[in-house]
């Protein structure tokens, strides 16, 4: 058997792409620096590379022991703050996000490592998941003062239900695999080690599956989630809005260097 082609860079050589069996194609993340955080190269590339694929199973998943630690906002200045944050989550991780549940065929996220805030809800965008028992899964708009995305919010609810997706938002939750699994989160949980052969081995039982059938399906699945998740257009026009307001507020940025400075935020509610 010919030795499998080198992985194919884009975006920088933050995204790699691979065909690890015959009708799988697996795109990996890798910015160590950031912790594998999505920024506008990653999202662009990933939402350019699927739409030129046909391959019957795509794996997403990380590298370096991460799966993906959210939206790389962290370094933006306080000056460019409003802009560029709304900027980076309103386009292209929108459409990263919408290339992955609009992809014809399964999609399957390998997470190995931590999958934090955007990075959780790109892993949710996959059809299925497969998740180390050893990492956490975690929403930390609470801790940061960040209004979510009505769009990802419609996303976990359709996944693990309404109190399930208010305890991990309101509560800022970081859950473990076991926990995960038992919500619907994820799929399988499985040793860190067994990770990529286990995501693979079922990339390889997706993309062996009748095509028609996995393209049908898969559509169906979605039409019928999209058909109770429309919204009066001023109801939606509110919700984005609100989010708008998050970004221009202080407390999102006093979260931010919180977070990061590991300590507790002081609020003030503007």
């Amino acid at each position: 058997m010919p030795d499998p082609a080198p992985p194919i860079s884009f975006a920088d050589g933050k995204l790699l792409v691979d065909e690890p069996a015959p009708g799988v194609a697996r795109l990996r993340i890798v910015n160590p620096a950031k912790r594998n955080a999505l920024d506008h190269p990653i999202l662009d590339a990933i939402a350019r590379v699927l739409e030129g694929l046909e391959a019957r199973c795509v794996i997403v998943t990380g590298a370096n022991g991460m799966f993906s630690a959210g939206y790389d906002i962290g370094e933006i200045p306080d000056e460019e703050f409003e802009a560029r944050a709304a900027q980076l989550v309103a386009h292209p991780f929108s459409e990263a996000i919408d290339a992955l549940a609009a992809y014809p065929y399964p999609t399957l996220a390998a997470i190995g490592g931590h999958a934090i805030g955007g990075g959780l809800e790109l892993a949710l965008s996959c059809d299925l998941r497969v998740c180390a028992r050893e990492v956490e899964l975690g929403m930390p708009p609470a801790r940061l003062g960040l209004v979510y995305s009505h769009t990802g919010l419609r996303r976990f609810i359709d996944a693990i239900g309404v109190p399930r997706t208010r305890e991990l938002f309101l509560l800022g939750r970081y859950v473990d695999a076991d926990t995960a699994l038992a919500w619907g989160l994820i799929n399988r949980a499985v040793a860190a080690e067994d990770v990529e052969a286990t995501a693979l081995d079922m990339a390889v039982e997706l993309a062996g599956r009748a095509p028609l059938a996995q393209c049908g399906n898969k559509r169906v699945i979605r039409a019928l989630l999209d058909a109770h998740a429309g919204l009066d257009p001023d109801l939606e026009r509110e919700l984005i809005a609100l989010r708008a307001t998050s970004f221009a507020s202080a407390d999102l940025r006093e979260g931010m260097r919180a977070f990061a400075e590991k300590r507790a935020p002081r609020w003030t509610g503007a």
